[in-house]
């Protein structure tokens, strides 16, 4: 099957350009930090406790390097196995659309989740081993331990936005090259083999949807342990070495795994789905329950694993929390994402007003449609922005920093559920792939693009939960950066903080041109390959001759790898520049406003994406 060593292949070649990247900034990551004593490898007095003494800087650097690459390579895991699933899940899903669409529903569900469990176990287990092992090294110096382990969440993150835009740039390229010549000039349904330009948009969506996904959710859920961790460790919970206590973000994450479990046989043993309407339902209440069992879950946990009464780091002065005010930021975090997950069904499914708006608005042309596109995507930002500054409040006014992180916790907790519906909608949509390219009966291709449509929504609930949890895990590391760095305010008004704000603000801007202006020239020359078979090629349009798709593969490979890799330094950089000439009150400024206006760019073209994507389903 084509698909299957087209993903592979690419899938190779990018880790192989990702992997240098890797290597020269693990020599970074080393080099920065082991140069702070002059790789002297004799024990220093800790950085929040001057009476103990703590490991050598040296240690710390080796350490942190080995977890900074033990997140990428398992970032990189759970993208590749997700696409191995998902790209053998995408022709049984066919296969078992001939008997109904409630037996395709199941395969492509189980699929997904299988996937969501891969990637959720994984990161667990890793890290678990990880800080075990280091606990060999570091004895009771916990605060120097946790440090190490923050490299793992870098890695996993890292891995993450180099998967999530070259995939994207991938996918995207092939969807543009594709329809624009097949659909649009030659008038020939989606996905017909006819197409040259077919195998990589089928290649792309699991490049994209399914390896980028799962690295993108992989980094936040990384991340956000790796932020508990480290307050945890100059907490209380690190000072009496409460090793439960301590690793309570991580019994949160595997609690969570039990619950999706459960909240899966809901979906798949418990109700048979009979009709193409129950689809969506039954995706909806995968994550109403697993919400509902996960509150009970971490009440459970808390009470067991946590003291009553503890005391969590806040800026130099240690503050007292009760165990039912953590239980309350978990849950707040948690509920925030059941939330941004509604309003992101409600602003992209075909069910609702928003996208029967848009879809109206086509038959005045294409131009009322984008006016109408835009203005709901940034519509849709109005409630997830609310209901992220609620969780915020909450977790921040209970538990200072480490509320926070738990709570981006909590909102990844049911991370197996979440993409289990996520992948589900790739798998569908390439299953509806093969079916158009396999040349079986129309009623086979009705009933997965039910499926399919019903997964563009699940997609653009997938991304809001990754905005969302993104834009609390990066408060969290913007706290600990700041507490790290000894800043004790950053003041808005100085200058240099304010000139970093505006920098920063428009960073996710800059960003967003670099991976547009790529897809579009990407495509341009996908548009140019694909016109030129259809002109050249004799008998190609009868179906008498085969298109040439390795190419079209090539276009789209060569693309993405050359052009991930510049908004991928912007990103990586920025810090490392700013830090060094401006100092560390600019950074802060600059970390923040990215952060601020990252996530409103963020939600309103997820949304928008996916409403046009509905919206052409429902003209359909």
């Amino acid at each position: 099957m084509h698909g299957v060593t087209g993903a592979t292949s690419f899938l190779f070649t990018e880790y192989q350009y990702v992997g240098i990247f890797m290597v020269a900034f693990a020599i970074l990551i080393f080099l920065f930090l082991g140069s702070v004593e002059g790789f002297s490898s004799k024990s220093q007095p800790c950085t929040y406790d001057k009476e103990k003494t703590c490991k050598p800087a040296l240690a710390t650097a080796i350490f942190s390097t080995i977890s900074f690459l033990l997140g990428a390579i398992t970032s990189v895991l759970s993208g590749f196995l997700g696409m191995k699933i998902a790209t053998y899940a995408n022709a049984r899903t066919t296969l078992e659309a001939r008997k109904g669409v409630g037996k395709a529903f199941i395969v492509a569900f189980r699929s997904g989740a299988v996937m969501g469990f891969l990637l959720a176990a994984n990161g667990l287990l890793v890290l678990f081993v990880a800080i075990n092992l280091f606990k060999l090294y570091y004895g009771d110096d916990w605060e120097g331990l946790f440090e190490a382990i923050t490299g793992y969440g870098l890695g996993g993150s890292s891995m993450a936005l180099f998967g999530r835009v070259g995939g994207g740039i991938y996918t995207k390229a092939a969807d543009v090259g594709a329809d624009l010549v097949g659909k649009v000039e030659r008038n020939i349904p989606e996905d017909d083999p006819r197409n040259p330009a077919v195998i990589a948009d089928n290649v792309g969506d699991n490049v994209g949807d399914i390896a980028g996904m799962g690295s993108d959710l992989f980094g936040s859920y990384a991340e956000s342990s790796c932020a508990a961790l480290v307050v945890a460790s100059i907490s209380s919970f690190g000072i009496n070495h409460e090793f439960t206590a301590m690793l309570y973000p991580l019994l949160i994450s595997s609690v969570g795994i039990l619950v999706c479990l459960i909240t899966t046989l809901f979906a798949t043993d418990f109700f048979e789905i009979k009709a193409v309407k129950e689809i969506e339902p039954a995706l909806k209440k995968q994550l109403i329950i697993s919400t509902v069992l996960m509150t009970v879950g971490i009440a459970i946990v808390t009470w067991v694993g946590v003291p009553s009464s503890f005391t969590i780091y806040n800026f130099g002065d240690q503050k007292v929390v009760k165990n039912w005010q953590l239980f309350l930021c978990v849950g707040v975090g948690l509920w925030a994402g059941l939330i941004i997950g509604f309003v992101t069904e409600y602003y992209t499914s075909n069910a609702y007003s928003p996208v029967q708006d848009v879809a109206d608005s086509c038959r005045t042309g294409a131009a009322t449609n984008v006016i109408f596109g835009l203005a709901l995507g940034y519509k849709s930002v109005i409630i997830p922005i609310f209901a992220i500054a609620i969780s915020i409040f909450v977790s921040f006014s209970f538990a200072a920093m480490y509320g926070i992180a738990v709570a981006a916790l909590g909102m990844l907790s049911t991370i197996a559920t979440g993409l289990a519906i996520d992948a589900y909608g790739p798998i569908s949509d390439n299953a509806g792939g093969i079916a158009e390219m396999a040349g079986m009966s129309h009623h086979i291709r009705e009933r997965t693009d039910a499926l399919d449509a019903a997964g563009n929504t699940t997609a653009a609930i997938g991304k809001g939960f990754a905005i969302g949890s993104a834009a609390l895990v990066s408060l969290a590391l913007f706290g600990a950066f700041v507490s790290r760095a000894a800043i004790s305010t950053v003041d808005v008004l100085t200058p240099k903080v304010f000139i970093g704000l505006i920098v920063g603000a428009m960073l996710p801007y800059w960003f967003s041109a670099m991976t547009m202006k790529s897809v579009g020239s990407a495509a341009l020359k996908m548009v140019e390959e694909v016109r030129r078979q259809f002109n050249t090629i004799p008998g190609l349009m009868e179906g008498r001759a085969k298109p040439d798709y390795a190419t079209c593969v090539k276009i789209s490979t060569d693309a993405s790898i050359k052009e991930m890799i510049p908004p991928g330094a912007l990103v990586m950089l920025t810090p490392l520049i700013v830090g060094t000439f401006f100092g560390v009150e600019t950074l802060a400024g600059v970390l923040a406003g990215a952060l601020v206006s990252g996530v409103q760019i963020a939600i309103s073209a997820s949304n928008t994406g996916g409403a046009w994507d509905n919206a052409k389903k429902y003209i359909e």
